[in-house]
């Protein structure tokens, strides 16, 4: 069973890019049901209008994942029909990336740059939870990057959790940024727009 991460930016680009994501995520989500892999949205931040996202992490997890990266890796362009955000835009091809990538190995990071504290669970379990602090906030020091697991009832399983997905989130902030510098190099070069896109749709934004 392999397991990977699927991230999908904007690029930094316009409102529109950023809707382009979320429309991209939502196609990733139904092929992956349809081919039974199993597949969540780990992470994502938000984009300046409702409905859109700056950029998002996907865990995807099944066989032959390879076959499904073959078909999304790249750049992807989606051609807006109709622009809700800017009507009046002349512009129509609108693109995002789509990386696949595996999280950085555990001894690449230092556990001294880790630190843990512990709250109480908000979420189910009975009043055990809510009288026990087992939520834990993992916490890497030198970037601010925080995290929070509360999904088990267990301190020392959420502390597991919490430091395996601090870690996931390490490695998706450092794919962001070099997608943000594959971003610049096809800004650069004033190739954005007329790019080599793996996949083409068109549709309204």
């Amino acid at each position: 069973m392999e397991k990977e991460y699927i991230q999908i930016t904007s690029g930094r680009g316009p409102v529109e890019c950023c809707r382009v994501v979320v429309l991209i995520m939502n196609k990733i989500v139904e092929q992956a049901k349809c081919l039974n892999y199993a597949l969540e949205i780990v992470e994502h931040e938000d984009g300046p209008n409702d409905g859109c996202m700056f950029s998002a992490t996907l865990a995807i997890e099944g066989e032959n994942i390879s076959s499904l990266k073959g078909e999304w890796e790249g750049s992807v362009l989606w051609v807006a029909q109709k622009n809700p955000f800017r009507p009046w835009h002349r512009r129509k091809n609108w693109f995002v990336g789509v990386h696949f990538f595996k999280p950085l190995q555990s001894d690449k990071v230092n556990e001294r740059d880790i630190s843990y504290e512990t709250l109480r669970s908000s979420g189910p379990g009975g009043q055990n939870v809510n009288k026990v602090e087992t939520a834990v906030r993992a916490i890497h020091v030198p970037s601010g990057t925080t995290v929070l697991a509360s999904d088990e009832r267990s301190q020392t399983q959420n502390k597991k959790l919490a430091r395996e997905r601090l870690i996931m989130k390490l490695s998706a902030i450092e794919e962001e940024k070099q997608l943000q510098q594959t971003h610049d190099v096809w800004m650069n070069h004033n190739t954005l727009e007329r790019g080599n896109p793996v996949k083409k749709f068109k549709g309204d934004l």
